[in-house]
């Protein structure tokens, strides 16, 4: 099976569209058209980590095919997902890690801002970021 093929399998085991799989990585849907075109490109390894993980399956299957394609039970559970899981107790904290990993990567930051403003409204402290600590 080739890794255009890959791509494809997982995205559709996924029940994902191009189009959503694409928002999910960070990319345009022409991109993964292009990933999965029989001669197209290769995405790179942080892209194809991003579609291991948004499709659930294997990163090794994903990049060379071997192994199996779906997680074992205790990949699942020494994943991030499932540490936090076990971690974060607060259901809206859940919630909002959910969201979080949900957003294509170019929207994160712009995320985390808004969640700062928020918490900066809420309780009326300042919170020192980077930016301010050089000023």
């Amino acid at each position: 099976m080739t890794p255009q093929q890959r791509i494809r399998l997982a995205r559709r085991h996924a029940g994902l569209s191009q189009a959503a799989l694409g928002a999910a990585v960070g990319v345009q849907r022409s991109a993964v058209g292009h990933w999965e075109a029989a001669r197209g490109k290769f995405p790179s390894v942080a892209h194809l980590r991003e579609i291991a993980l948004v499709t659930g399956v294997q990163f090794e299957w994903m990049a060379t095919g071997r192994g199996s394609m779906g997680l074992s039970a205790d990949t699942a559970l020494d994943s991030v997902a499932a540490a936090d899981a076990v971690l974060v107790e607060d259901p809206l904290e859940l919630r909002l890690l959910a969201a979080f990993r949900a957003a294509p990567t170019r929207a994160r930051a712009p995320l985390v801002e808004v969640v700062e403003q928020l918490a900066e409204l809420r309780t009326g402290r300042a919170r020192v970021t980077a930016k301010m600590a050089r000023v």
